[in-house]
Parts: structure tokens; C-alpha cells; sequence
């Protein structure tokens, strides 16, 4: 399987993006794909997930402001950031795995990672 990001880049505080991440490999009926982010210095953290029926988790920091959802016919998975803050820079990875969501939080629940898109909200 593979994960390709696109659509990051640098907004001002207030903005909006959206990340999408095409899938390949992944051509199953139970499939777990989402976000993680990345700040320097910092571990990797779950964003958000969705399995083919919806959103399964979205993090308490951007909860209200971030969607996530599975594209099903173009094998996607993809999400919108709306009111964005300096604090969501980071690095942006896509993840799958086959199977359910139900607390996939982990780094080490998905076993494909894209190579990352790079988020940053200035001021």
C-alpha cells in the first residue's frame, strides 16, 4: 500500500487548507486511514480518522475546526482545517491500516505512513 499527501502549505492565523491523501494498495472494505501531526521536538499525535461510513476520532484541539472524511470512490481520505492557529503548524502524515478505528491513536496501529506535507500558520 501506499499514502501520497498534497495541499499543504503556509496560511495566515484564521485561514484554511486542505490536506488530501490518495490511497493505492488499500482497495479493501475495512480500511482505517487519518492524520497524524508532528511538531519539532515533539512525538508524533493522532489528528484524526474515519473509516469508510465516517469520522471515527478527531483530537480535542482541533475538534470543531478540522474534518475528516473518506472519499470512497476515488480511495482518499482527506482533511479540512478551517480556522487555522500557529499552533497547528507541523507536519502533516497520512496513515492506514486494514480494520476497524475504534481507538486507533497510536503510531504503532498503522502500518502505512505517507511521506508527510508541511503545514504553517503565521501571524
Amino acid at each position: 500500500a501506499q499514502l501520497v499527501e498534497s495541499g499543504g502549505g503556509s496560511v495566515p492565523a484564521g485561514g484554511s487548507l486542505r490536506l488530501s491523501c490518495t490511497v493505492s494498495g488499500y482497495d479493501v472494505d475495512s480500511r482505517c486511514l487519518g492524520w497524524f501531526r508532528q511538531v519539532p521536538g515533539q512525538e508524533r499525535a493522532a489528528i484524526a480518522h474515519a473509516d469508510r461510513d465516517g469520522p471515527t476520532f478527531v483530537a480535542d484541539a482541533v475538534k470543531g475546526r478540522f474534518t475528516v472524511s473518506q472519499d470512497n470512490a476515488k480511495l482518499a481520505v482527506n482533511l479540512q482545517m478551517n480556522g487555522l492557529r500557529t499552533e497547528d503548524s507541523g507536519m502533516y502524515y497520512c496513515v492506514g491500516t486494514i480494520g476497524h478505528c475504534y481507538r486507533r491513536d497510536k503510531e504503532s496501529d498503522y502500518d502505512v505512513w505517507g511521506q508527510g506535507t508541511q503545514v504553517t500558520v503565521f501571524s
